[in-house]
């Protein structure tokens, strides 16, 4: 996709805006590695070069940046780079970031927010002053934080950013008592609900869901290049050969507390590695899948953003434990009366035991309403 970008910008906020707006290229795509999106430009804000973090092991943004500066025929001798995240620091896949910047002499590196990552916390930043590069850093430092929560929350925290998804009606139901639960909100909803999938590096859902609604749980309203890994909490190892999710495109990760090995369970679990499934045993308390340990194991698997579509039962476990992030709720303009739940809580005996949660932000999608909440 070409790069929509103005011949100038106007001031530092303008490029560092137009620099978030290119790390948003980056989602769906560049997993594990942070999304980020770099600006080159003249003192004088005349654009000389762009581009966005690539797929991993591949360019970071300051360098497909500096290689369309590089295109254009643009000397950035002196020039200022507008970068969304602090450039990196260490050999990884690709060299250091801050030593391309520095190579390339670069006169000046705005960076929105430093780099939460323990090999990098600040180096880049150092290592360019130290060569003479004038650097600065908390320019629109929120958003580009927003932009990356996961990647913050995994290199902080070791586990993912959590994201439960429901779609509800406005007496708070999310099917009827037979089940039924399609569809309750519009089309410009799920489409929206598939753009908050692709953001994930992994989609998890309940054996129950399995069973009932036989879901997919990829990505395919939107474009995207990466699918999200496809998890199943599935304590006693129930899951479908022929289950829709195990199809491919994308990989399928099977938790259970039942051990695979076990006889009794040995074919099934032969059944499903068959499929392209992976089994981890996680067993937890009352023979059930160990819920904060899923979390440690998706951090390490490198996942950033863990996207929930569940049923009632498993929404529940997992807000008891404390373990939701952010709720991602849309509301359709129904009521059904009599039905599921979003989550089986309680029963409370006081208002002091309810979950509390602070709003984030709403807005109507289509005929929907669209809800994030992040607890207080």
């Amino acid at each position: 996709m070409p790069d929509p970008s103005p011949a100038n910008f106007a001031d530092d906020l303008s490029a560092m805006r137009h620099a978030l707006a290119l790390a948003e290229r980056a989602i769906g795509l560049s997993d594990p590695n942070p999304r980020v999106g770099c600006v080159i430009a003249t003192p004088g804000g005349r654009l000389l070069g762009s581009g966005h973090t690539q797929a991993a092991g591949l360019a970071h943004a300051e360098v497909m940046a500096l290689r369309d500066a590089h295109a254009r025929g643009e000397s950035v001798r002196g020039a200022t780079a507008f970068v969304t995240l602090e450039p990196c620091a260490h050999q990884g896949r690709t060299a250091p970031c801050c030593d391309a910047l520095i190579a390339a002499g670069l006169g000046r590196v705005v960076a929105a927010i430093a780099d939460p990552n323990p090999l990098v916390a600040g180096q880049g930043i150092a290592r360019m002053a130290a060569a003479g590069i004038q650097t600065s850093l908390g320019l629109l430092a929120d958003e580009a934080r927003e932009l990356n929560i996961g990647f913050f929350s995994r290199m902080q925290t070791g586990r993912p950013f959590v994201r439960m998804k429901i779609a509800a009606s406005m007496d708070g139901r999310t099917a009827l008592l037979n089940g039924v639960s399609q569809w309750i909100t519009g089309s410009p909803a799920r489409t929206d609900g598939h753009a908050w999938r692709r953001r994930a590096g992994a989609v998890l859902t309940g054996i129950g869901t399995v069973k009932d609604d036989n879901p997919r749980l990829d990505v395919r309203l939107l474009p995207t290049v990466l699918q999200p890994l496809r998890v199943v909490i599935d304590s006693r190892l129930e899951t479908p050969p022929d289950a829709r999710l195990l199809a491919p495109p994308g990989q399928v990760l099977i938790y259970c507390a039942m051990e695979p090995q076990a006889e009794h369970a040995q074919a099934q679990a032969e059944a499903l590695r068959a499929q392209g499934a992976e089994l981890m045993h996680l067993a937890g308390p009352k023979a059930k899948v160990d819920l904060a340990a899923v979390l440690s194991d998706l951090g390490r698997r490198g996942i950033n953003e863990l996207h929930i579509e569940a049923g009632h039962k498993l929404n529940g476990s997992w807000l008891r434990e404390g373990l939701v992030d952010e709720l991602l709720i849309y509301m359709a303009p129904k009521m059904l009366g009599a039905g599921l739940e979003m989550a089986s809580l309680g029963p409370f005996e006081s208002l002091e035991q309810a979950l509390t949660w602070r709003w984030q932000d709403c807005g109507l999608i289509g005929e929907d309403l669209r809800l994030r909440a992040r607890p207080r």
